[in-house]
């Protein structure tokens, strides 16, 4: 049947039937899964996304830096989205002030300033984060701004005050670990794009292993003042396997101790 297809022909019918043989084989499990003497998958490890979510969660082109002397260092790469669907269904107000901080999102976002990043964006900041887990708690470490959650295992009821990175329960549903996020401070940013949030933002995460170095994240995001209906985002996590595989430190303030008390030092505007 190839006899007369020529070189093309040829070629095009190997890369057709690599292709399938990739997809097909992508679809198998990936490996055993670790377990805990419980029986529970184990998330212990160091964990990192590998994607451009934080500087935008949609489908989006390479584009220049904000600072133009920084030219390609700066400069943000392009990523073919995490969002579902591909949209996020802001209300009409609400879009306009994403436009504003689109604009203005040198000096407003808040990962400039060094601010703990919240929930979902700690996820996939482009710095790799630490899960500690027995089989009595979970405990979530960052690397960037050395942010931190404990996820409780039985609901303590309401949290006091809205928080950085909020008030997180967690329980499992089979293989799957599910993280209901509330009380979550409104000035935190979903990425440097400027999509954003309010007080009313309500996060339910699922981490479900794919393997023993891979997991499924999903983040569902519910906010009835900004958005018009929930909507989710989702990417693999992937385990550091390094031999020396640690978190370093990241005490970004220093990095940005004019910015935050800059107006606290300067008098007459010097």
């Amino acid at each position: 049947m190839h006899k007369n297809l020529g070189d093309n022909g040829r070629m095009r019918t190997f890369v057709a039937f690599l292709f399938l043989a990739v997809t097909g084989a992508s679809a198998q499990p990936v490996g055993q899964v670790h377990r805990m003497p419980d029986g529970k998958p184990d998330l212990n490890g160091i964990w990192q996304a590998l994607n451009t979510a934080n500087w935008d969660l949609a489908e989006h082109a390479a584009r220049a830096g904000l600072v133009v002397a920084m030219g390609a260092i700066g400069a943000e790469p392009g990523g073919p989205g995490v969002i579902v669907g591909g949209e996020i269904p802001y209300l009409p107000a609400a879009k306009e002030q994403r436009k504003a901080n689109f604009k203005n999102r040198l000096s407003a976002d808040p990962e400039v300033r060094c601010y703990l990043p919240g929930v979902p964006r700690a996820t996939y900041l482009p710095y790799p984060f630490q899960i500690f887990h027995s089989t009595k708690a979970i405990f979530f470490a960052y690397e960037f701004a050395g942010a931190v959650r404990n996820i409780f295992l039985e609901d303590p009821g309401p949290a006091p005050i809205d928080s950085w990175m909020g008030q997180s329960v967690g329980h499992w549903e089979g293989d799957t670990l599910v993280i209901d996020v509330t009380s979550l401070d409104e000035r935190t940013w979903f990425y440097r794009a400027g999509d954003f949030h309010s007080d009313a933002l309500h996060v339910i995460e699922r981490y479900t292993p794919r393997g023993p170095d891979i997991l499924s994240y999903e983040a569902t995001i519910e906010d009835p003042k900004v958005f018009s209906r929930p909507w989710k985002i989702e990417m693999p996590l992937y385990r550091h396997v390094e031999k020396d595989a640690r978190l370093m430190e990241f005490k970004c303030v220093e990095f940005a101790e004019e910015l935050m008390y800059g107006r606290f030092t300067k008098k007459d505007g010097k």
